[in-house]
């Protein structure tokens, strides 16, 4: 079994996590035909469920670790 990458430390703010990589991962749900999240309280859940899932924030699951 290879090596976890993820989830990175939290490094503070991070030039990479930008709106841009949240519109691209609507534009990814929609072409996998998912519905795409448009609206404040969808993208808001997106924004934070991709930085809990890309960052260490403390409230990993200890089955994943």
């Amino acid at each position: 079994m290879s090596e976890r990458r993820y989830p990175l430390p939290d490094i503070g703010d991070d030039h990479r996590f930008t709106a841009g990589l949240l519109f691209d991962l609507a534009a990814l749900l929609e072409r996998h035909g998912y519905p795409r999240p448009v609206g404040g309280a969808d993208l808001v859940w997106w924004q934070q469920a991709l930085f809990r899932t890309i960052y260490c924030t403390g409230h990993e699951e200890s089955a994943l670790t």
